[in-house]
Protein backbone atom coordinates (compact mmCIF):
# COMPACT_ATOMS: atom_id res chain seq x y z
CA UNK A 1 0.00 0.00 0.00
CA UNK A 2 2.22 2.78 -1.44
CA UNK A 3 1.13 6.31 -0.60
CA UNK A 4 -0.29 8.34 -3.46
CA UNK A 5 1.50 10.79 -5.13
CA UNK A 6 0.11 13.43 -7.42
CA UNK A 7 -0.80 12.92 -11.25
CA UNK A 8 1.42 15.17 -13.27
CA UNK A 9 -2.04 16.31 -14.48
CA UNK A 10 -2.75 17.61 -10.86
CA UNK A 11 1.04 18.97 -10.82
CA UNK A 12 0.51 21.28 -13.95
CA UNK A 13 -2.87 22.25 -12.47
CA UNK A 14 -1.15 23.26 -9.26
CA UNK A 15 1.53 25.34 -11.22
CA UNK A 16 -1.15 27.05 -13.49
CA UNK A 17 -3.04 28.01 -10.09
CA UNK A 18 0.35 29.36 -8.93
CA UNK A 19 1.12 30.97 -11.75
CA UNK A 20 -2.55 33.00 -11.72
CA UNK A 21 -2.19 33.67 -7.87
CA UNK A 22 1.16 35.29 -9.00
CA UNK A 23 -0.64 37.07 -12.16
CA UNK A 24 1.55 35.38 -14.61
CA UNK A 25 -2.02 34.91 -16.02
CA UNK A 26 -4.67 37.36 -15.32
CA UNK A 27 -8.62 37.11 -15.65
CA UNK A 28 -9.48 37.44 -19.27
CA UNK A 29 -5.94 36.08 -20.59
CA UNK A 30 -6.02 33.20 -23.36
CA UNK A 31 -3.36 30.30 -21.57
CA UNK A 32 -0.85 29.51 -24.49
CA UNK A 33 -1.44 27.09 -26.62
CA UNK A 34 -0.82 22.88 -26.13
CA UNK A 35 2.04 22.58 -27.84
CA UNK A 36 3.72 25.88 -25.98
CA UNK A 37 2.21 24.44 -22.61
CA UNK A 38 3.56 20.92 -23.22
CA UNK A 39 6.88 22.39 -23.47
CA UNK A 40 6.55 24.88 -20.16
CA UNK A 41 5.54 22.16 -18.25
CA UNK A 42 7.53 19.61 -20.35
CA UNK A 43 4.80 16.90 -19.98
CA UNK A 44 2.45 15.21 -22.65
CA UNK A 45 -0.66 16.64 -24.99
CA UNK A 46 -3.14 14.44 -22.28
CA UNK A 47 -1.67 15.77 -19.36
CA UNK A 48 -2.18 19.66 -20.02
CA UNK A 49 -6.01 18.37 -21.10
CA UNK A 50 -6.61 16.62 -18.08
CA UNK A 51 -5.24 19.63 -15.63
CA UNK A 52 -7.37 22.32 -18.09
CA UNK A 53 -9.94 19.91 -17.43
CA UNK A 54 -9.57 19.97 -13.32
CA UNK A 55 -9.15 23.72 -13.00
CA UNK A 56 -12.38 24.16 -15.55
CA UNK A 57 -14.28 21.98 -13.12
CA UNK A 58 -13.58 24.55 -10.11
CA UNK A 59 -14.06 27.63 -12.39
CA UNK A 60 -10.85 28.84 -13.09
CA UNK A 61 -10.22 28.10 -16.20
CA UNK A 62 -12.85 28.54 -19.61
CA UNK A 63 -12.50 26.24 -22.21
CA UNK A 64 -14.20 28.05 -25.82
CA UNK A 65 -13.69 25.69 -28.43
CA UNK A 66 -12.32 26.91 -31.16
CA UNK A 67 -10.76 29.97 -29.94
CA UNK A 68 -8.69 29.07 -26.27
CA UNK A 69 -8.64 28.66 -23.21
CA UNK A 70 -9.37 31.75 -20.54
CA UNK A 71 -8.60 32.53 -17.32
CA UNK A 72 -12.37 33.40 -15.72
CA UNK A 73 -11.35 33.23 -11.73
CA UNK A 74 -8.53 33.12 -9.41
CA UNK A 75 -10.47 32.79 -6.39
CA UNK A 76 -8.36 29.16 -5.77
CA UNK A 77 -9.31 27.22 -2.54
CA UNK A 78 -6.53 25.09 -1.77
CA UNK A 79 -7.16 21.97 -1.59
CA UNK A 80 -7.16 19.61 2.16
CA UNK A 81 -3.57 18.06 0.74
CA UNK A 82 -2.28 21.55 -0.21
CA UNK A 83 -3.09 22.71 3.13
CA UNK A 84 -1.46 19.98 4.88
CA UNK A 85 2.24 20.27 2.30
CA UNK A 86 2.19 23.71 3.56
CA UNK A 87 1.66 23.61 7.25
CA UNK A 88 4.23 23.38 9.91
CA UNK A 89 4.51 19.61 11.25
CA UNK A 90 4.05 20.29 14.31
CA UNK A 91 0.28 21.44 13.25
CA UNK A 92 0.50 18.21 11.28
CA UNK A 93 1.35 16.22 14.58
CA UNK A 94 -1.76 17.89 16.20
CA UNK A 95 -4.04 16.64 13.67
CA UNK A 96 -2.66 13.40 13.79
CA UNK A 97 -2.81 13.07 17.97
CA UNK A 98 -6.63 14.22 17.28
CA UNK A 99 -7.19 11.10 14.64
CA UNK A 100 -5.34 8.16 15.74
CA UNK A 101 -7.07 7.68 19.28
CA UNK A 102 -10.61 8.06 17.18
CA UNK A 103 -8.97 5.79 13.95
CA UNK A 104 -7.70 3.42 16.51
CA UNK A 105 -10.83 3.24 18.48
CA UNK A 106 -12.90 2.43 15.24
CA UNK A 107 -10.61 0.11 13.59
CA UNK A 108 -11.04 -2.05 16.87
CA UNK A 109 -15.16 -2.43 16.37
CA UNK A 110 -15.36 -2.28 12.83
CA UNK A 111 -12.00 -4.46 11.34
CA UNK A 112 -12.69 -7.44 9.89
CA UNK A 113 -10.47 -10.21 9.57
CA UNK A 114 -8.86 -9.46 6.38
CA UNK A 115 -7.84 -6.02 7.33
CA UNK A 116 -6.68 -7.44 10.33
CA UNK A 117 -4.26 -9.26 8.68
CA UNK A 118 -3.18 -6.23 6.59
CA UNK A 119 -1.94 -4.32 9.64
CA UNK A 120 -0.57 -7.95 11.11
CA UNK A 121 1.77 -8.12 7.64
CA UNK A 122 2.67 -4.32 8.10
CA UNK A 123 3.80 -4.71 11.66
CA UNK A 124 5.85 -7.68 10.77
CA UNK A 125 7.38 -6.02 8.00
CA UNK A 126 7.69 -3.03 10.17
CA UNK A 127 9.50 -5.06 12.95
CA UNK A 128 11.93 -6.68 10.18
CA UNK A 129 12.96 -3.04 8.64
CA UNK A 130 13.51 -2.23 11.60
CA UNK A 131 16.26 -4.98 12.56
CA UNK A 132 17.82 -4.87 9.22
CA UNK A 133 17.93 -0.81 9.47
CA UNK A 134 16.46 -0.83 6.45
CA UNK A 135 15.42 2.81 7.16
CA UNK A 136 13.47 4.15 3.96
CA UNK A 137 11.23 0.67 3.70
CA UNK A 138 10.91 0.82 7.80
CA UNK A 139 9.92 4.52 7.67
CA UNK A 140 7.26 3.20 4.50
CA UNK A 141 6.23 0.07 6.65
CA UNK A 142 5.47 2.16 9.91
CA UNK A 143 3.43 4.56 7.69
CA UNK A 144 1.58 1.85 5.40
CA UNK A 145 0.59 -0.01 9.38
CA UNK A 146 -0.61 3.11 10.35
CA UNK A 147 -2.78 3.88 7.35
CA UNK A 148 -3.81 0.25 7.23
CA UNK A 149 -5.28 0.72 10.88
CA UNK A 150 -7.30 3.98 9.43
CA UNK A 151 -8.41 1.84 6.64
CA UNK A 152 -10.42 -0.71 9.18
CA UNK A 153 -11.68 1.96 10.99
CA UNK A 154 -14.95 2.79 8.64
CA UNK A 155 -14.83 5.80 8.01
CA UNK A 156 -14.10 7.22 4.30
CA UNK A 157 -13.71 11.02 5.77
CA UNK A 158 -11.29 10.12 8.39
CA UNK A 159 -9.20 7.68 5.95
CA UNK A 160 -8.60 9.97 3.19
CA UNK A 161 -7.44 13.08 5.92
CA UNK A 162 -5.29 10.55 7.90
CA UNK A 163 -3.78 9.48 4.39
CA UNK A 164 -2.88 12.93 3.39
CA UNK A 165 -1.46 13.94 6.84
CA UNK A 166 0.66 10.24 6.40
CA UNK A 167 2.54 11.56 3.35
CA UNK A 168 4.18 14.79 5.07
CA UNK A 169 4.67 12.23 8.36
CA UNK A 170 6.83 10.52 6.25
CA UNK A 171 8.95 13.20 5.18
CA UNK A 172 9.73 14.42 8.32
CA UNK A 173 10.94 10.74 9.22
CA UNK A 174 12.98 10.94 6.32
CA UNK A 175 14.33 14.28 7.59
CA UNK A 176 15.01 13.74 11.33
CA UNK A 177 15.69 10.04 11.99
CA UNK A 178 18.85 10.45 9.98
CA UNK A 179 18.57 7.08 8.45
CA UNK A 180 18.50 5.66 11.28
CA UNK A 181 15.54 2.89 12.76
CA UNK A 182 16.28 2.89 16.49
CA UNK A 183 13.11 4.98 17.89
CA UNK A 184 11.18 2.02 15.20
CA UNK A 185 12.82 -0.83 17.20
CA UNK A 186 12.37 0.65 20.42
CA UNK A 187 8.71 1.55 19.51
CA UNK A 188 8.05 -1.89 18.31
CA UNK A 189 6.81 -3.37 21.31
CA UNK A 190 3.79 -0.70 21.64
CA UNK A 191 3.22 -1.16 17.93
CA UNK A 192 2.40 -4.77 18.41
CA UNK A 193 0.43 -3.87 21.78
CA UNK A 194 -2.08 -1.58 19.68
CA UNK A 195 -2.72 -3.68 17.16
CA UNK A 196 -3.52 -6.77 19.89
CA UNK A 197 -5.91 -4.19 21.11
CA UNK A 198 -7.44 -4.05 17.46
CA UNK A 199 -7.28 -7.55 17.17
CA UNK A 200 -9.10 -8.13 20.09
CA UNK A 201 -11.33 -5.49 19.48
CA UNK A 202 -11.13 -3.43 22.83
CA UNK A 203 -11.47 0.17 21.65
CA UNK A 204 -10.56 2.12 24.60
CA UNK A 205 -7.62 0.30 25.16
CA UNK A 206 -7.08 0.87 21.20
CA UNK A 207 -7.47 4.51 21.76
CA UNK A 208 -5.03 5.00 24.91
CA UNK A 209 -2.28 3.08 23.06
CA UNK A 210 -2.85 5.04 19.37
CA UNK A 211 -2.32 8.42 21.89
CA UNK A 212 0.62 6.78 23.75
CA UNK A 213 2.44 5.98 20.14
CA UNK A 214 1.74 9.37 19.33
CA UNK A 215 2.95 11.02 22.87
CA UNK A 216 6.17 8.77 22.01
CA UNK A 217 5.10 7.73 25.45
CA UNK A 218 7.00 3.97 25.04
Amino acid sequence: MQIQRKTLAQEVADRLIQGILAEEYVIGDKLPIEPELMKIYGVGRSSIREAIKILSIKGVLSVQQGVGTFVTSKNVQESLETQITKAEIEDVYEVRSLLDSKIAARAAVSRSEKELQTIKNFLDLRDKLAAENKAAECYQADINFHISIAEACGNSLLKEIYKITSTHILRTFEISHNNNTDSFRLSQKIHTELYKSIENKDPENAARIAQMIVDKVY
